[in-house]
């Protein structure tokens, strides 16, 4: 009896280390799993009041909902001449979030007629808070927080973009 028990412990011992030891391999094969950028497109940034170019990027396009809802979560960093353009079937109000980005961004939003709208600065990675686009719009823009300042972007300031 006591060689049965004994027995039964420890294969049920076995099971469980066996169990826990392939659960942490799967969650390491999926955390180093990178999601790398993909060009899509390239994005002009262009002056409103002298129709001057400010800079060129390399874009992804979001534009299914799937695309949409994932945007730039779970990436390490993404390059000064990278971004992801949001085109959205609607003109409407939009809101975004950081949830799972680990990237802090500067958000722009964008009408219609590729016109830069509104302005986000600064979405800290991780924040679940809403940020509303605060007018209906087209299209939405994330690059890395402090491009805003550095380029000197204002309210006004369109883009053209083409897909490859």
């Amino acid at each position: 009896m006591k060689f049965t028990s004994r027995l039964l412990l420890f294969l049920l011992l076995c099971g469980l280390v066996l169990q826990t030891s392939c659960r942490e391999e799967s969650k390491k094969t999926l955390e180093t799993a990178p999601i790398t950028f993909t060009k899509e497109g390239e994005l002009s940034l262009i002056q409103k009041d002298q129709d001057s170019l400010i800079t060129t990027m390399a874009i992804e396009i979001a534009e299914t909902e799937y695309e949409t809802a994932t945007g730039l979560m779970y990436r390490k960093s993404m390059e000064e001449d990278q971004g992801m353009l949001f085109i959205f079937p609607d003109v409407a109000l939009h809101s975004f979030y950081m949830k799972n980005t680990e990237i802090p961004l500067d958000l722009l939003f964008i009408d219609e007629n590729l016109k830069i709208v509104h302005i986000h600065q600064g979405a800290k990675p991780f924040d679940e808070t809403g940020i509303s686009s605060e007018v209906p719009i087209k299209y939405v823009l994330e690059i890395n927080a402090g491009l805003v300042d550095q380029w000197a972007l204002e309210i006004g300031d369109r883009i053209a973009y083409d897909r490859q």
